[in-house]
């Protein structure tokens, strides 16, 4: 034991390099890395449907067209469930890539936060 209470040649930073390639390796990394990728996609997809809503309003303030509340709100709906059962069935493709499914998990949402 040192001085400060830990242990020699244990690092206390459990995001050091050598602690997550040591001791939580390539499923986390994995998982990080589609995390990553989801909340990327994710937020092209909000970006690209709220541009379509714009434009939408916009032909409907120029009397182009009649845009139904109600038919926004479903689609919109619709595409909320989407996401979330795509979220889960990533969730659950990382839990079975290796017995340690938790450690891929835990870099998902880190993915997901990062990204």
């Amino acid at each position: 034991m040192t001085p400060n209470g830990s242990q020699q040649g244990i690092s206390p930073d459990i995001f050091s390099t050598d602690f997550l390639l040591g001791n939580v390796g390539a499923p986390f990394l994995v998982g990080m890395a589609v995390g990553f990728f989801a909340k990327k996609v994710s937020k092209i997809a909000i970006l690209v449907g709220g541009a379509l809503l714009v434009m939408l309003f916009l032909a409907e303030s120029w009397d182009l067209i009649t845009v139904k509340d109600g038919a926004v709100l479903d689609v919109a709906s619709k595409a909320a469930g989407a996401l979330k059962e795509t979220g889960t069935l990533l969730t659950e493709r990382l839990k079975v890539m290796s017995t340690q499914g938790g450690s891929a998990i835990a870099g998902f949402f880190v993915g997901l936060k990062a990204g």
